[in-house]
């Protein structure tokens, strides 16, 4: 692998940015301090350091958001304020939600480049599950339970998968946690309207085996753990 495609999977970076950095003299490679972008790197063995540091090589990035309500779940957009906005502009490049979130929904967003997780995430057949909060307005009762459970009709040609509705709360103002494996548009807020509730408040908890870091107030991000990004690889394989 040339150093310069080296330094941009490692770090994120363009290639002008990685040509840049050598130029600097701030990449060495085995102690020894390279300016050419064309010099072979082979990322089992050879230690290349940034500063001193040696940079770990990753061939993908995972990327963790809490997403906040009132932005959208997109790349750009003219006229709202996007996810990709939370996070430093040196660590977009290449970046994509996992999924979509509704603009008033909050919770875990999955971002990354390995384009072949995305979409092993995102295959219907896979059936990953989604787990999300949700404060309704209505009094949830086990008449909804089992009807969640049988599927729901909601304006589609087939009704919705079954789905796991757990009452964590019953009153006017109930609380639940929902576990759904489609993702048709609005469909939280589409099956409880279809019995005659709406939703008030949306929070996604997880996704197949990642959690929500609940350390991480709205807007924060982190990078997934190595532990992290296995168990979601080994359950999607």
């Amino acid at each position: 692998m040339r150093m310069d495609k080296f330094l941009s999977q490692t770090l994120n970076v363009t290639r002008t940015e990685a040509k840049k950095m050598l130029k600097q003299g701030r990449i060495s490679k085995n102690e020894v301090v390279c300016k050419d972008g064309a010099e072979k790197v082979i990322p089992q063995t050879d230690v290349v350091c940034l500063d001193g540091t040696p940079i770990q090589y990753e061939q993908f990035h995972y990327l963790m958001l809490y997403k906040p309500a009132g932005c959208v779940t997109a790349t750009e957009d003219a006229h709202a304020k996007t996810v990709m906005d939370y996070i430093p502009a040196e660590r977009r490049r290449n970046l994509s939600p996992v999924g979509r979130l509704d603009k008033d929904t909050e919770g875990l967003l999955l971002l990354t480049d390995d384009g072949a997780l995305n979409h092993r995430l995102l295959a219907p057949g896979k059936h990953v599950p989604k787990t999300y909060y949700a404060k309704i307005d209505g009094t949830v009762t086990e008449r909804e339970v089992t009807l969640f459970a049988e599927g729901l009709e909601i304006g589609e040609k087939k009704p919705t998968a079954p789905a796991i509705l757990e009452i964590l709360h019953s009153a006017e103002q109930s609380e639940i946690r929902v576990t759904i494996t489609e993702g048709k548009f609005h469909q939280i807020k589409r099956m409880f309207h279809a019995v005659g509730m709406e939703v008030l408040y949306l929070k996604r908890l997880s996704m197949g085996t990642l959690q929500l870091d609940e350390t991480l107030a709205p807007g924060a991000w982190r990078e997934l753990t190595e532990s992290e990004i296995q168990q979601l690889k080994e359950e999607q394989s």
